[in-house]
This record gives structure tokens, sequence and C-alpha cells, in this order.
């Protein structure tokens, strides 16, 4: 049904619900299937002196952590037989994950929840929140 899958990697407690879901949608099929994590582009300073490369340092060390998440969610689509992609992007990731999915005219994209509940939840919107709202595909958000 779905020949190209989108699965936006973010946080590592429900990694195994999206695996396992996008096991279960691709398996046995030829679908090419993307595994996106997406880091922040910078970090503020807050206004406090740090060493001249402290935050460059964060964001690599930040950007290694991304592709380490990645390697990891890879290794176990590749035991249940799908061979996946793996993408880092950097900026806004509800934005980052819209462009990617458009750009590479994905059919599909499993994303998990984040739960952001109250005022914050209302104020700040979410990730999945933005992408189902605004992608043209289907979303599958797992919880």
């Amino acid at each position: 049904m779905f020949d190209k899958i989108m699965v936006a990697i973010d946080k590592a407690e429900i990694t195994n619900k999206l695996l396992d879901a996008t096991i279960e949608i691709a398996r046995n099929k030829q679908t090419q299937v993307s595994l996106v994590n997406v880091g922040q582009e910078y970090v503020s300073n807050g206004m406090i002196y740090v060493p001249e490369n402290f935050l460059e340092e964060i964001l690599n060390e930040m950007e290694k952590a991304s592709l380490e998440q990645l390697q990891q969610a890879k290794s176990k689509l590749e035991s249940a037989g799908i061979k996946p992609e793996i993408v880092h992007l950097k900026g806004d990731p509800a934005h980052e994950i819209l462009n990617f999915s458009r750009d590479t005219e994905q059919q599909l994209i499993i994303i998990g929840s984040r739960g952001l509940r109250g005022i914050k939840g209302m104020m700040l919107g979410s990730v999945s929140h933005k992408v189902s709202q605004l992608s043209s595909c289907p979303v599958l958000i797992v919880h």
C-alpha cells in the first residue's frame, strides 16, 4: 500500500514502538523506508560566557548522538529484512519533517506522540500535531 515511508525518530523510549509499526507495515514489501532525526541548528549561550568552541562541541555531540540513534534503528529494521536509509536533518523538527516528506514524495509518515498537555501543549503545540495537520500524506502517530 505504501511504497515510501518516513519514520521520524526522536524520543528513545518510543523508538521501538515506531520501529515495530514500521516493520508491520513494510515487512515483505518493496517499501523504501527513510529513518529521519532532526537536530537543532543552534544552541543559545543564554548571554553567559562560554569557551569559544563550547557551543560547537555541544552541537557536534548532539549530531553524533542522533546518528547513533538512527544507526540503532537501522540495525533493528535490517534484522527484520528492511533496508532503510538514515537521514539527519537540522532545524525546526516539524518544518524539516514536512519538507523532507514533500521533497522525497513520502506516502506515509510514522511519528511518535510528544504528550504535551495543558497550557504548554496549547501554546507550543507538538511536532506530531503540526506534522499531522500540515502533511500532504497520511501520518501514523504512535503512542
